[in-house]
């Protein structure tokens, strides 16, 4: 005859508990020493199986949010690059601007940091279990682009739109032409004082016009994006011509 260990043993394994299976055994040992009650020691045992599906879950949440890489804030060299607040970029990551459904916008040269801190921010979000997606801007007009001629755009929009926190790297490195812009307007729109979106550009607002080769248009986004933005201008060198001098120095 079965014990009601092997019974409880075999309950768990059906419902898929792996964790709880795991940690039974020293769970009961620990729950007779230390006298514990039947309610906390179900705690300690169910906070085994909670905190690994939490952990897969925020692994799933940063996985699908295709971030160019992981690096998170912590990594970020404040001290090169001293015109950039590190109270602001905690305050950042603490992630207050997207219930105020506030954008950021990273504007600076190449290579100062840029990408590494919208990434960062982006990281904590998705840990924190919020809708999150990164792209880069070239990428998210082809892609609005190629749905507009196969008839799905209004789905492709609002595919962009249900993110609570949207990244959109490296605006002003390619040209985009008068009808993408109107593309890129629309996302924009739909997006405006519902959805917080973080924009990288390498391009002062005063050009946009130029990037988007039609003023009007371009003011349109620049008024949508800035209304409720952070502006954070990053002064400074960049991150990989150092990287460069160094390595031709060792």
């Amino acid at each position: 005859m079965n014990s009601t260990y092997q019974q409880l043993l075999k309950n768990l394994e059906y419902l898929n508990l792996k964790q709880m299976i795991e940690h039974l055994g020293d769970t009961i040992d620990f729950s007779m020493s230390n006298q514990m009650s039947f309610v906390d020691t179900l705690v300690k045992l169910t906070n085994y199986e909670i905190d690994v599906r939490e952990k897969n879950m925020i692994n799933s949440m940063v996985k699908v949010a295709g971030f160019p890489h992981l690096k998170e804030l912590s990594e970020f060299n404040f001290d090169f690059q001293p015109t950039i607040n590190k109270q602001q970029m905690l305050d950042f990551t603490s992630l207050r601007f997207l219930e105020e459904k506030e954008n950021i916008v990273f504007l600076g040269t190449s290579g100062v940091g840029k990408t590494h801190l919208a990434t960062s921010i982006g990281i904590a979000a998705a840990k924190k279990r919020t809708s999150t997606y990164f792209i880069k801007c070239n990428d998210l007009i082809m892609n609005l682009k190629r749905a507009k001629l196969e008839n799905r755009l209004e789905s492709r929009l609002k595919h962009y739109t249900k993110y609570k926190l949207l990244i959109i790297d490296e605006i002003g490195y390619l040209p985009i032409d008068r009808e993408d812009a109107k593309l890129f307007f629309q996302l924009i729109d739909l997006r405006y004082e519902k959805k917080s979106t973080i924009l990288t550009t390498n391009i002062s607002f005063k050009e946009w016009d130029g990037v988007f080769q039609d003023t009007m248009l371009a003011n349109a986004i620049l008024d949508r994006v800035l209304h409720h933005a952070t502006v954070v201008n990053i002064v400074g060198d960049s991150y990989r011509i150092k990287n460069h001098f160094e390595k031709e120095n060792d």
